[in-house]
């Protein structure tokens, strides 16, 4: 039930309103004066206010001001029997959601009740949703935190923090598995571009014909199951970062698209004609030797260029083989966390025994042999647990 409290000095204007309102089934409070408003509004939740604007002790302005640091969260409506035009302003720009004149009309006062109460649903829905965010965020940047201290890790760590506060394109390369999505969200969480959108594109898993659609969208009809307008990801990434994963697999054309987007910042939709302004930053990553592809003209030189502003090569497991033990660590953690689950150990022999293996997968490998592992061994992962499951 929606909770107000009425904040008045006249004893008959607290009781017609609280009648009134009750009728509604509201639950309704009240307090004589500003001072006790406020600590009713301390002390308690309220949706909504009804607040006098001339009262003794405390005028129903100092009450919004005060509130407003105190109490936020209710929505106030300021009433007067002194009320003008410059009132009216003033409490709204001190936060006021709406002002009424005393005595108020009857229909007018419970339908700005009711659109308060609407308000400051919305706000508790707004910050709500804002939370859910910021912890989504939070648990993202967790998933791509990069973990380990080896030498090579340490050189891609420090080209990220150089490289994240500008706008610089960045071209990742290294092994399938290796790690290069999280240097791409690395660079996206320490950029200045943090609050806007990451969007991802894996070029490899879009058909050939459609890449040119998912990157810049079409219009209704531009081709037989294109029955309405899609918004591409350059438009999707706009004010933020575009993460073009497995860029040596994009079609030639595609590419002479994307080459002119990165030229103009200007992209056309599959089927269009008008021109639509982009801000996107663009990363890009490959498994591919791409200098190699560009000499079988299976990639643009122009593009490489244009993308390869920064190079960053993200290294193999097998090259940095000191991270395994804080990598199985953090996998036994999140898989346990997962399943509800107490999180397994490793034996140091077993420890050793996976440092010693060839991670051709790299750490998606090395991540999904941990979880074999959890599911088939005891509490402490043995040596010859390893040996059976590891599946070398």
């Amino acid at each position: 039930m929606p909770r107000i409290l009425i904040i008045d000095d006249e004893k008959a204007i607290r009781h017609t309103l609280k009648e009134i309102l009750e009728y509604e089934s509201y639950q309704v409070d009240q307090a004589e004066d500003g001072p006790t408003g406020l600590d009713m509004l301390i002390r308690d939740k309220y949706d909504v206010v009804l607040c006098d604007v001339k009262m003794p002790k405390m005028d129903g302005i100092e009450v919004l001001e005060r509130a407003r640091i105190l109490a936020p969260g209710a929505t106030f409506i300021m009433v007067s029997a002194h009320g003008n035009v410059e009132t009216a302003v003033d409490a709204t720009k001190k936060g006021a959601y709406d002002f009424l004149q005393k005595p108020p009309d009857l229909n007018r006062l419970l339908v700005t009740v009711r659109n308060a109460l609407d308000h400051s649903k919305l706000a508790t829905e707004t910050t709500k949703l804002s939370t859910e965010n910021k912890t989504l965020k939070k648990k993202l940047a967790k998933n791509s935190e990069m973990i380990g201290d080896s030498e090579a890790l340490s050189v891609v760590r420090k080209a990220i923090e150089k490289v994240a506060p500008t706008d610089a394109r960045v071209l990742i390369t290294g092994p399938n598995g290796a790690g290069k999505e999280m240097v791409a969200r690395q660079l996206h969480e320490l950029s200045n571009r943090s609050n806007g959108p990451l969007v991802e594109v894996n070029c490899a898993a879009i058909p050939s014909e459609l890449i040119e659609s998912e990157l810049f969208g079409h219009e209704k009809g531009s081709f037989t199951s294109a029955v309405k307008q899609r918004i591409g990801k350059f438009e999707q990434a706009d004010g933020g970062t575009l993460f073009l994963d497995e860029i040596g697999d994009m079609s030639l054309s595609a590419q002479a698209k994307v080459l002119r987007a990165l030229q103009e910042n200007k992209i056309t939709r599959v089927g269009g004609e008008k021109e639509i302004s982009v801000n996107v930053r663009v990363l890009a990553a490959t498994n591919k030797d791409l200098l190699q592809e560009i000499a079988d003209k299976n990639f643009r030189e122009d593009l490489y260029h244009r993308l390869s502003v920064i190079l960053i090569q993200v290294p193999a497991l097998n090259d940095r083989r000191d991270d395994i033990p804080a990598l199985i660590e953090k996998f036994l953690k999140d898989i346990a966390q997962e399943y509800g689950n107490k999180p397994k150990k490793v034996d140091a022999a077993a420890l050793k025994y996976l440092q010693s293996l060839d991670w051709r997968g790299n750490i998606r490998e090395l991540r999904n042999v941990v979880e074999r592992l959890v599911i088939m061994s005891e509490d402490t992962i043995m040596e010859a647990d390893a040996r059976a499951f590891a599946g070398k």
